[in-house]
């Protein structure tokens, strides 16, 4: 039994899939499920069951995974911590999210990060969706994510810091500009601006519209909610948007945010593997965001938890 013989195995229960997963690390379907053949083996169970979408794991194999990734991940905090030892190497803490998530949230954050922790070296990897990030979290390319959560992934932990009710954004010369508070019934024709498939976000907002009676066919996709701005500023139509978004946008003066009273509210926080294992610097860095998100509480719509 190897470490790479637990990874595949963790990666393998994560994925479901063996082709997949291969195609993922750039293997051949064959060395991955000698892995497997291997463990299998050596312990005399039957770690994963076939079936025609792909793999299982047994009870065994779920056991097996559980105590597995809590070793392999202490190894890998035990060997960072090895490695920012070594003379002339730096930490260096990655974060995955969305492409417009520092600006609206962690400007501050960043600055003060970098005054306290010169040494360590701070990466972003922007990344346009909830699953794309668990995707880079998954694959150890990342130590956080800040995503929105309710969406549970195998192999990953959520830790929801902050609720945010949706506004519509409109331009202030739009009829819908004069609301105070709108429904989702209200929302029936409107010229929509919608999110690109995929994203967390894009599911919840359309799937609430339609358990309402309200279809929501975007006339525009756009992949953040920035670029929604620049859309709507242009007066080419409408976009639903969340409260610290909107507060942002609206102070701009050339658009206006208006609360849609019977949307549900979006949750946020971190996506990550084990808490226990993050290093100093991740969890200096959510301290920093947690703080900062508690300066934002009187932005209307954002609730913290």
């Amino acid at each position: 039994m190897t470490l790479e013989d637990l990874r595949i195995l963790v990666a393998a229960c994560e994925s479901g899939n063996l082709s997949s997963l291969a195609r993922e690390l750039r293997r051949t379907q064959s060395s991955i499920s000698q892995h497997i053949a291997r463990l299998e083996a050596e312990l005399g169970v039957r770690l994963f069951e076939r079936h025609a979408r792909g793999v299982a794991p047994t009870a065994a194999g779920k056991m097996l995974k559980d105590s597995a990734l809590e070793g392999l991940d202490a190894i890998e905090f035990g060997l960072r911590r090895v490695r920012t030892l070594k003379q002339g190497e730096s930490d260096t803490l990655t974060i995955t999210t969305g492409g417009t998530t520092v600006r609206h949230f962690m400007q501050g954050v960043v600055v003060r990060f970098r005054r306290d922790n010169p040494t360590v070296n701070l990466r972003f990897l922007p990344a346009n969706s909830t699953r794309r990030c668990v995707e880079i979290l998954r694959l150890s390319q990342a130590d956080l994510g800040f995503v929105t959560t309710g969406e549970p992934a195998r192999g990953i932990n959520e830790r929801t810091v902050a609720r945010q009710r949706l506004f519509l954004l409109v331009a202030k010369s739009d009829p819908l500009a004069k609301c105070k508070r709108l429904q989702v019934k209200d929302l029936q024709g409107i010229r929509y601006l919608g999110l690109s498939g995929g994203t967390t976000h894009h599911n919840a907002i359309e799937a609430a519209a339609l358990e309402r009676g309200v279809e929501l066919k975007p006339e525009i996709v756009f992949d953040d909610f920035d670029t929604a701005r620049i859309f709507v500023e242009l007066d080419l139509g409408q976009a639903i948007v969340p409260a610290v978004h909107a507060y942002n946008f609206a102070k701009s003066g050339s658009v206006k945010a208006v609360l849609i009273g019977d949307l549900p509210p979006i949750s946020i926080g971190w996506a990550f593997r084990q808490w226990k294992h993050l290093s100093a610097p991740a969890r200096e860095f959510a301290r920093l965001m947690e703080q900062d998100l508690r300066k934002m509480q009187g932005i209307a719509g954002l609730e913290l938890v």
